[in-house]
């Protein structure tokens, strides 16, 4: 740890130092010396990341697999979810999700799963001193669970409720809408909750199957992140993670981009508020230019004095909520504005985030919203990395899905490196009204009418 500040600050160009704010180099200094990840092979395969954090006494055991809906056919079509629910229905040594629980909150511990298009994710997070009990019974999940039929026909009724409960809320619905219409009929737009069908008729050999192929050594990562002894974690993991020699099977298809042929999709239903999100194709996690999107996401729509929340909410009354995001995969991403908006004004509220997208091709940023931009983005990862699950899921995931593991400083610095031209130059580039294409979720019919809005 120390060689490597003495490194950085004594071997790195005067150009990289001088480049930083105030603001990067604290946080550059307090990240080199109190938060640096280190990464470890085990024998079998398995690679584990350890983060250690000194101003907490609690500690997160995440384990991350390559196993997201991307990983999945249009057969088994919500399978890495309906997994993941499994897991917590009892295995060898904890036989129910009564035990399982029991065993967490026994020791006031939180946990919880989750899944997405690339990976999936379980954690615990407990007063470290318990630390044993979050590898115990994570590792008897993940390794012995018993998919009894019993539990999968009772586990059918929640995840369908689950859909259901999406269904019924459009500002979770339409942002699934959005990224089918964008990416189209592959793993990448489909849900991950996948379809009714799939959810009624998997059975016990299915996740078998797919456990066998994704759930290895090769493509599982356990990231620890907290107050410990790194000795200690590494006999931990070697002791309860004790997985087979098996190697992965598959990898997810590459994303393919498709022909653009509709720009629009409506669900037409009776709501209360129209609900909408509006944007384009963003860029691959590892792109030069990512950071440049961020910082675009953040002043556009990112915080409450951003160009969205004070032009459409605020001065035109509008919408409730609005937001602009800049999300990532390991080969595209989505750049979008989702908002919830008066019935009647849709077509207004369209056409004021078109403007304000076309604002940004035009105009370079001001320096005093520019800065604004970045400062907001490093101090709320900042904020974010005080809780070691937050920062258990920051490295676990960079080390799980890329060659290279970009630590604190190193984004702290990328963003502040962002130029107002980097901005304009990924506004012109992604935000060209050709590229827009519209989801909204209420009283609606007419796609060619809202297509004829996205237009500078």
């Amino acid at each position: 740890m120390y060689t490597f500040f003495i490194h950085f600050f004594v071997f790195q160009p005067v150009s990289v130092l001088i480049g930083l704010s105030i603001s990067a180099m604290i946080g550059w200094i307090f990240f080199v010396f109190f938060m640096q990840p280190h990464l470890h092979r085990l024998k079998n395969g398995l690679r584990l990341i350890t983060t250690p954090n000194k101003g907490t006494e609690a500690i997160t055991v995440l384990v991350l697999t390559g196993a997201g809906s991307r990983y999945e056919t249009k057969e088994i079509n919500g399978i890495s979810h309906f997994l993941e629910h499994m897991f917590f229905k009892g295995a060898k040594k904890y036989k129910s999700a009564a035990e399982v629980s029991s065993a967490i909150d026994g020791v006031g511990g939180d946990f919880n799963a989750f899944t997405g298009k690339e990976y999936a994710g379980y954690y615990v997070k407990l007063a470290a001193h318990q630390k044993e009990i979050a590898f115990d019974v994570i590792s008897d999940m993940l390794l012995y669970a018993s998919f009894k039929a019993e539990e999968i026909k009772k586990e059918r009724n929640v995840i369908l409720e689950e859909y259901n409960m999406y269904q019924d809320t459009p500002m979770y619905q339409v942002g699934w809408d959005f990224e089918r219409l964008l990416f189209g009929d592959q793993p990448l737009g489909w849900d991950e909750i996948g379809t009714k069908e799939l959810i009624r008729t998997i059975t016990h050999d299915d996740f078998v199957r797919y456990k066998k192929a994704l759930y290895t050594p090769d493509n599982t990562m356990i990231s620890i992140a907290g107050v410990f002894d790194d000795k200690e974690i590494v006999a931990l993991t070697q002791r309860y993670f004790d997985f087979s020699q098996a190697a992965k099977q598959y990898e997810f298809l590459p994303y393919q981009p498709r022909k653009k042929d509709k720009r629009v999709v409506i669900q037409h239903k009776k709501t209360e508020q129209g609900h909408m999100i509006l944007g384009a194709e963003g860029l691959p996690a590892r792109h030069p230019d990512v950071y440049a999107l961020k910082v675009l996401g953040a002043l556009l729509g990112g915080y409450m004095s951003s160009r969205m929340f004070l032009r459409v909410r605020e001065e035109k009354g509008l919408s409730y909520y609005i937001r602009t995001n800049a999300e990532d995969y390991t080969d595209t991403g989505v750049f979008s504005t989702s908002a919830g908006v008066d019935l009647k004004r849709v077509d207004e509220a369209t056409e004021a985030i078109v403007h304000e997208y076309k604002l940004v091709t035009e105009e370079i940023v001001h320096a005093e919203e520019l800065t604004r931009a970045k400062e907001f983005l490093k101090g709320k990862i900042i904020l974010r990395l005080e809780d070691s699950e937050e920062l258990a899921h920051l490295f676990g995931k960079q080390a799980l899905l890329y060659p290279e593991i970009h630590d604190v400083p190193h984004i702290l610095r990328s963003i502040d490196r962002v130029t107002a031209e980097d901005v304009h130059r990924v506004a012109k580039t992604l935000l060209l009204p050709e590229k827009l294409h519209l989801a909204l979720i209420g009283p609606y019919e007419n796609e060619s009418h809202f297509e004829s809005l996205l237009h500078y």
